[in-house]
């Protein structure tokens, strides 16, 4: 049922690629899922086919990683809608095992929402497994695959900052990342000679903050509204994609009645499809609607929020000590100012 070789496709690219395939095929079916998804993975990429692509769907699956499985069911689904008539008729019994499996395993997948602290550095790197994420990555829900999982923080300068989790299937989690800073200590100035006193230089140490310091219930509301809002805006985008592709499949199964001007004769997949593709399309306008208003209320809380107390006339800010030392003297003078 394989669909020929693309017209680009190099002769010794398709060779590996075949090779790679029937490896990787081999592992899978022996369960050695660690070393068979990778080899199928890069025979697709070498030589892309939809028979490779659902074969590496079925992998994923059984090897755990529903996350990208669901991802390769959808890639498989989205060819499909693509092929000819021919084409759609060997690839059929696949496209009901990648509807079936998909539908199955989507509500399945974790969703990890990973954020900075307010006062991380500009420029701090975050990795998840190895994969920088850049910031609009952060501070949403992303479907991941079940398991463990590495974080990493890591700002200019300073040292790297390691978190280690597991997940499981259908949770829902948010992490707060913490960012380690680079170390500022500045060492003491040795003395010049007999008699001279050690001089630790002035280190300035910020006043603590006030007792309510912290953002308010205000800013609360608007952080919570505008997540909501970047949440139903992704479900209004994924559910349109998907009334896009199951309206297409609808169009290829249906077609006009002769005779009867507005009336179209559709098979069981096409009338399904439809459906779908209504309800689909129904979830989509409530999805960007909702993102829309939500995303409305957080700009008026955050345009119309009141500005925090100004620091009153004369507020300690900061304590200076220096620490002089005689190696001779037999003494210790601490003097200090605010």
């Amino acid at each position: 049922m394989a669909i020929a070789a693309p017209a680009n496709a190099q002769p010794d690219a398709v060779a590996v690629a075949e090779s790679l395939f029937n490896r990787g095929l081999a592992d899978m079916l022996a369960g050695r899922y660690a070393t068979g998804c990778p080899a199928l993975s890069e025979s697709h990429r070498l030589d892309p086919r939809p028979g490779r692509l659902f074969t590496l769907a079925e992998c994923e699956a059984r090897w755990g990683r529903i996350a990208t499985a669901v991802a390769r069911y959808n890639d498989f689904l989205a060819l499909y809608s693509r092929m000819s008539e021919a084409e759609k008729l060997q690839q059929r019994e696949r496209y009901d095992v990648a509807v079936e499996q998909r539908d199955a395993l989507a509500p399945l997948v974790p969703q990890l929402t990973l954020s900075l602290p307010r006062d991380a550095p500009q420029g701090t790197v975050v990795q998840r497994d190895g994969i920088a994420l850049g910031e609009p990555s952060l501070g949403i829900a992303l479907p991941v695959n079940p398991g463990e999982h590495v974080v990493t923080t890591r700002a200019p300068g300073g040292p790297e900052h390691e978190v280690r989790f597991t997940i499981d299937r259908s949770e829902s989690r948010t992490i707060e990342l913490e960012v380690k800073l680079p170390d500022e200590a500045r060492p003491p100035v040795k003395p010049q000679g007999p008699g001279a006193q050690a001089v630790v230089p002035p280190v300035s140490r910020p006043a603590p903050p006030p007792p309510d310091a912290g953002p308010s219930g205000r800013r609360v509301v608007t952080y919570v509204a505008g997540g909501l809002a970047a949440s139903a805006l992704i479900f209004g985008s994924v559910t349109g994609w998907m009334a896009i592709n199951e309206s297409s499949l609808a169009d290829d199964e249906c077609a006009d009645v002769p005779g009867q001007p507005g009336v179209a004769a559709c098979s069981a997949v096409g009338k399904a499809a439809g459906d779908r593709a209504k309800d689909l399309g129904l979830a989509s306008t409530i999805g960007f609607g909702a993102g829309g208003a939500l995303a409305g209320a957080a700009v008026l809380l955050f345009l119309t929020e009141p500005p925090p107390p100004r620091p009153q006339v004369g507020q300690v800010g900061a304590l200076r000590w220096s620490l002089l030392a005689a190696p001779t003297g037999g003494g210790v003078a601490v003097r200090g100012h605010w």
